[in-house]
């Protein structure tokens, strides 16, 4: 009798218990009380740098333009896909890679926005002040009539030195858009899976800045929490005349004065908002922001042996020395 009411007081209980509310997500903390950043994220997404010229005054997809511009989207990016004569040189050279390397991801960020960019609200990077205009147009002559008289006059991704996904700011690229993150009470490091460049920013500590004359690629990064935010500040930047944030000639420029502040906030079990502003008041008319999600993904990252075996460098420069030599 004792088994039988104790198994009619379960059977009641299972289905209280299946209606019973979920607990709230909370954010995860490090035994030091900040928000736990750490794991593996990617950033691969459809959403455009800048809002393409189509969809302007649309800063946003309703759910059904949404699905439809990622099933476009990824239709367009298949470079396997047959060759209807619609294609031109450039997109043929592109299938060096074929779909298997590619890696956009299937999705745009999560707050269907049309472009990374988010503030000017136009979605569109600033125009560059007068005097930074006349350096890009004296720089973009330069390497038209030089294009490979030497390695330096390559961009910086094809000598294997700086790629978008690092940053700062974190941009996208067409594979390769996973990150680690470790942290300890006095550092947060971002390892990016494309160079395998780590970012090791110096957290809440009073050290000087690094002096003017001492510039790196990444920058000197150094961050403080602003409440359940990470907030990293990024300023001796190495820049060039080839420094234009990863992304196609024309669409950025930097330089000493470039200063970038990054904001990440975990906003839910497998998701980090990204948030980045560019300041550069020489360069830029105007500063810009952009915004995207970082999910949760698998690991372990890979490492992107970029410098070894570099045959596209040594490709480059020896079929422009042929073509010198038939003139």
């Amino acid at each position: 009798m004792r088994r039988r009411i104790l198994s009619l007081v379960l059977a009641a209980a299972i289905p209280l218990a299946a209606q019973a509310p979920k607990k709230p997500w909370t954010v995860p903390r490090t035994p030091d009380g900040h928000p736990d950043l750490q794991g593996i994220w990617t950033n691969a997404t459809l959403t455009p740098l800048e809002r393409p010229a189509e969809l302007a005054n649309r800063p946003y997809f309703t759910e059904d333009e949404a699905a439809a511009y990622e099933k476009k989207r990824v239709q367009d990016t298949d470079v396997d896909k047959a060759d209807d004569g619609s294609r031109g040189p450039a997109d043929l050279a592109r299938r060096a890679y074929n779909a298997a390397f590619f890696d956009r991801g299937t999705h745009i960020v999560k707050s269907r926005r049309t472009s990374l960019v988010v503030d000017p609200p136009d979605g569109r990077i600033p125009a560059f002040t007068p005097e930074a205009q006349k350096r890009f147009d004296q720089a973009k002559a330069y390497f038209a009539a030089h294009p490979a008289d030497g390695p330096e006059d390559r961009n910086l991704s094809e000598r294997c030195l700086v790629f978008s996904g690092v940053g700062p700011p974190m941009l996208p690229e067409p594979y390769n858009n996973n990150y680690q993150i470790l942290q300890t009470p006095a550092h947060v490091v971002i390892q990016a899976e494309m160079n395998h460049t780590a970012r090791i920013v110096l957290m809440g500590v009073n050290k000087p800045p690094l002096p003017t004359e001492i510039r790196q690629w990444a920058g000197d990064s150094r961050g403080h929490w602003d409440g359940d935010t990470l907030v990293v500040e990024t300023t001796n930047v190495k820049f060039n005349d080839q420094s234009h944030f990863g992304v196609a000639y024309g669409a950025g420029m930097t330089d000493e004065n470039l200063r970038v502040v990054e904001r990440f906030t975990r906003t839910g079990p497998d998701v980090i908002t990204y948030r980045a502003t560019v300041e550069d008041a020489t360069v830029y008319s105007r500063p810009w922001t952009i915004e995207m999600s970082m999910s949760a993904a698998r690991g372990p990252l890979f490492e992107y042996a970029c410098h070894e075996g570099n045959y596209g460098m040594s490709g480059i420069l020896s079929g422009f020395r042929a073509q010198e030599g038939q003139r």
